[in-house]
């Protein structure tokens, strides 16, 4: 749905308002997230090639204190490179030599969530550095590395701020980079998943100051737009939640409006208490970037219980159509589609038409009977209906045992979660991801995508009353982590869910308590746990529970009659994707024309390389980066490599093994003449090596 403000109102915003810009950098720098606010991930340095991009070598290194898993885009302003630790400790470097300036974060606090980034700001000698660490936003002296303490309360600010008393101690943190306008900086935010997810709004905060400047609620409150698409009790965060945006957002600095994807509101997976569209869940907004009115907004995902987050931030773009050029803004999405609007009307450039959805058989839920789908350009990823008894891998030794679990399963365009269990493909994790996508000038979008089935299954929550009976850590566990970890506490390694199975031989008590709390990955901390829930927990952990039943805890967590068995991927006996290759794919689209202008297989599976199948693909994390000579610089794949590419043709250029698979999006930059391009290497995730390097490459 999408609902526009008249266009002369957005209009006269924009000329009232002319320039929003107080980041002052040369083309030479890569001084925003992505490269700058459009998200575009483009440079218009030329000096590395086509020609002799071959020729590239390693110019520096950088070790950081700690190591895992990386996910940072790096910024490059005035010759000094910021960036992220695994541990989530902020940096500076001499972007020319990879020497450490100052580093800023406490080395014996290791923060469980991973970072994308930080933020530049400058007002004169004023130079700050934003950053987040756990619910905290940091303003840091960007030259000394020191804390700001007229920011908020003595340097930060609480990301709780703002939100109403019943999220003050729910779980949050922000992974991606907040983006600036003027003097203010806009706040993505992670939350639970679950029922017990703080609500989503979007909040601007003074740059100097830390004073919170403007909230838009993506639950609305009485008398805003969009109420009574939601129960009329959903904004007092009870048991409905979030509709935030985590992953980030692009600003339209002439213009003054800032582009807002939003994610699902949670639960993700059972929306019987959730009846209604639910905007502002899974939308483009369109917001005034100095109060946050809507302008307009688009949602792609009605009534969400696919956990169809929009996943990276929007592309600004100019295309031209009927010989007219438009500003546009494109959207990525993990089903693999392209939203692409007229930046200022909303206005669909290519017709999006809504098809059919199935009805849910989940007592109480009622799934929305329609779904948006692009006409144009076609889906990047493979859709659901696709997954047949043809689509069931070669490579897999038990096919025959997976061509009878695909047919048991619920398998079509938005058939809805259930018990039987039902595809999800593309997967949870797209589709795109958090990497998102470049576009270059001409309008041409680059893009990798996963192609992942994944399969969604349903089951009956545990009621309090059933599990009266167990001591207070095992029924804690059995409402809280089983849908995860399992009733025997097994996990599923293949699917990233570690065993807690003799947890007491890996980690102490303090490090699992810790954990609980602050949450790793893709476990949300459970921040509103009490203190006698979350110890008796821990004893059930380490077996070192009594084995009788006993009362105490008073955590009230909301009750849903349904929880899922997990995110758990569509995989063969050895652990690979059960459908046939691509896993992975690069995709280069005209926006112009809604049409193809390549796509290739991304990335190999190194155990099927060494039998000689190539070209398979595989699951992908992180985005690319291109330049105006004509080049596609991108890392992301578990084989550990970095690679370029033509990006007119998307033929592979060169590639080098790096010291540890960089899941994470490159960025490019130029000093006393000489071109660099930059990746963060932390390996971790998909079950490679950990790593702790930067590593910078250069020609000779």
């Amino acid at each position: 749905m999408k609902r526009l403000l008249p266009v002369a109102l957005i209009a006269l915003v924009a000329a009232q308002f002319p320039w929003g810009n107080k980041i002052q950098t040369s083309s030479e720098e890569w001084p925003e997230y992505l490269g700058g606010p459009e998200r575009n991930h483009y440079s218009t340095l030329t000096q590395i090639t086509p020609e002799n991009v071959q020729n590239l070598k390693i110019a520096w290194t950088y070790a950081t204190p700690d190591s895992g898993q990386m996910q940072v885009n790096p910024i490059v302003v005035n010759g000094v490179l910021y960036g992220v630790t695994a541990s989530v400790q902020a940096f500076a470097l001499d972007a020319a030599t990879g020497k450490e300036l100052w580093r800023f974060g406490d080395p014996l606090k290791n923060w469980a969530s991973t970072s994308r980034g930080v933020a530049y700001w400058r007002e004169g000698n004023d130079e700050r550095i934003l950053h987040t660490m756990g619910p905290y936003l940091y303003a840091i002296d960007a030259k000394t590395g020191k804390s700001i303490p007229s920011f908020g309360e003595n340097g930060r600010v609480d990301l709780h701020t703002g939100l109403p008393e019943s999220a003050k101690d729910k779980f949050m943190v922000s992974n991606t980079p907040g983006t600036i306008f003027e003097d203010l900086i806009v706040m993505p935010v992670r939350l639970s998943e679950g029922a017990d997810a703080a609500p989503g709004d979007i909040r601007a905060f003074n740059v100097k100051t830390g004073k919170l400047a403007w909230t838009f609620h993506t639950i609305p409150y009485p008398g805003e737009f969009g109420y009574e698409t939601f129960p009329k009790n959903a904004y007092k965060n009870t048991d409905i939640g979030a509709a935030n945006n985590w992953s980030g957002m692009a600003v339209d600095r002439k213009r003054g409006i800032l582009f807002v994807p939003t994610g699902s509101a949670a639960y993700d997976f059972y929306a019987g208490n959730r009846k209604g569209q639910n905007l502002f869940s899974n939308c483009l907004l369109a917001l005034d970037a100095r109060t946050g009115k809507r302008l307009w907004h688009f949602q792609t995902m009605h009534h969400d219980v696919w956990d169809r987050d929009l996943p990276a931030p929007p592309n600004l773009v100019t295309v031209k159509q009927n010989g007219k050029n438009i500003d546009a803004v494109a959207q990525v999405t993990k089903q693999g589609y392209v939203f692409v609007f007229d930046r200022v009307t909303g206005k669909p450039l290519f017709p999006i038409k809504e098809v059919p959805a199935h009805k849910s058989n989940l007592v109480g839920e009622q799934t929305w009977p329609t779904q948006p789908v692009p006409t144009k350009p076609a889906p990047f990823a493979r859709q659901s209906p696709t997954v047949t008894e043809k689509e069931i891998s070669p490579y897999a030794e038990n096919r025959e045992e997976l061509i009878a679990n695909i047919k048991k399963y619920k398998n079509a365009l938005f058939a809805a979660p259930s018990k039987e269990g039902t595809v999800i493909f593309p997967g949870f994790d797209g589709g795109a991801e958090w990497g998102g996508a470049a576009v270059d000038p001409e309008g041409v979008m680059y893009v990798n995508s996963n192609e992942m089935a994944w399969i969604l299954t349903m089951k009956d929550s545990p009621k309090q009353d059933a599990l009266a009976h167990l001591p207070l850590g095992e029924r804690t566990y059995a409402t809280l982590c089983t849908s995860c970890h399992g009733p025997e506490r097994k996990g599923n390694a293949k699917s990233g869910y570690p065993s807690l199975v003799d947890i007491s031989t890996k980690r102490d008590k303090a490090f699992v308590s810790n954990l609980i709390t602050s949450g790793k990955g893709m476990m949300p901390g459970f921040t509103t746990l009490s203190a006698a829930d979350k110890q008796a927990l821990v004893a059930f952990l380490f077996d070192e529970e009594k084995k009788e039943a006993s009362g105490g805890g008073n955590s009230k967590m909301p009750y849903l009659p349904y929880t899922s068995t997990g995110y758990n991927k569509f995989l063969d006996s050895k652990g690979l994707p059960a459908i046939t290759p691509p896993w992975g794919t690069l995709n280069a689209i005209d926006l112009n024309t809604g049409e193809y202008r390549w796509k290739i297989p991304f990335g190999y599976e190194p155990s099927l390389l060494e039998k000689g199948i190539k070209n398979t693909g595989v699951e992908n994390y992180g985005g690319p980066v291109i330049t105006a000579s004509g080049l596609l610089f991108i890392a992301a794949t578990k084989d550990g490599m970095f690679r370029a590419f033509d990006k007119k043709t998307g033929k592979l250029l060169w590639e080098t093994k790096l010291p540890a698979a960089a899941f994470a999006t490159p960025a490019t930059y130029q000093i006393n003449g000489k071109q660099y391009i930059v990746m963060a290497c932390g390996g971790t995730k998909l079950g490679t090596k950990k790593g702790n390097q930067y590593v910078a490459f250069t020609l000779p």
